[in-house]
């Protein structure tokens, strides 16, 4: 079931152009983004653990042949403990968060907040806020039961600090004095319907008033 979470943050946006997962370059490239809910967001969280509840029940059919795992694999960490791969910790960004990766084979939706499309990828980065819907479900892959996470599409609330060191052209550079003004377009004059002539057109050799 497609579930929709609010007032996220992002970051590892991979949402423009497919890559090889970081753990493994080797792997099949897809669309992903690293999702980071503050723990102060409780209604975010119901949201999660309620699909992820559901996710297993649907699993246990679906997946593994009606038996539930005592300990299912969750794709959803705890950013203040240590990453379940390797035991490091996590990027500072993820501390007081939530943080879990959502990714897809086919191509996310990406609006703004009047849910039109953003076609600028340079509008869409890591720290930005926004809005997140993804669909968990169970997978049983070689024995390794658990919960993953499906990304459906990405909207963008609200700008945020940039992760990962990146600057804008506006944080790094002032502006030295005013932008040029464009000149002024063309206008061709009005025509009198009737004549076809523009508008105060005096033929040569007529008087002209007042002269």
């Amino acid at each position: 079931m497609a579930v929709t979470i609010n007032d996220v943050r992002f970051s590892y946006c991979n949402l423009f152009q497919p890559k090889a997962p970081f753990n493994n370059p080797q792997g099949e490239p897809k669309y992903s983004v690293t999702v980071l809910v503050p723990k102060t967001n409780t209604a975010a969280k119901a949201v999660i653990d309620n699909a992820i509840a559901q996710a297993i029940d649907a699993g246990v059919s679906s997946k593994w042949n009606g038996v539930r795992p005592p300990q299912p694999a969750i794709c959803v960490h705890d950013g203040d403990g240590p990453r379940p791969s390797d035991g490091s910790a996590f990027g500072e960004e993820c501390k007081g968060c939530w943080v879990f990766t959502a990714s897809t084979k086919q191509p996310p939706f990406v609006v703004d907040e009047y849910v039109q499309n953003i076609i600028d990828p340079t509008k869409v980065y890591s720290g930005m806020w926004g809005n997140v819907n993804v669909t968990f479900f169970a997978y049983n892959n070689a024995g390794k039961k658990g919960i993953g996470c499906g990304l459906n599409g990405v909207q963008k609330i609200r700008d945020g600090e940039t992760l990962g060191g990146q600057i804008t052209a506006q944080e790094a550079f002032k502006a030295v004095g005013a932008p040029p003004t464009a000149a002024p377009a063309y206008a061709p004059p009005a025509v009198d319907p009737i004549t076809g002539q523009p508008v105060n057109y005096t033929p040569t050799g007529m008087p002209v008033a007042g002269i």
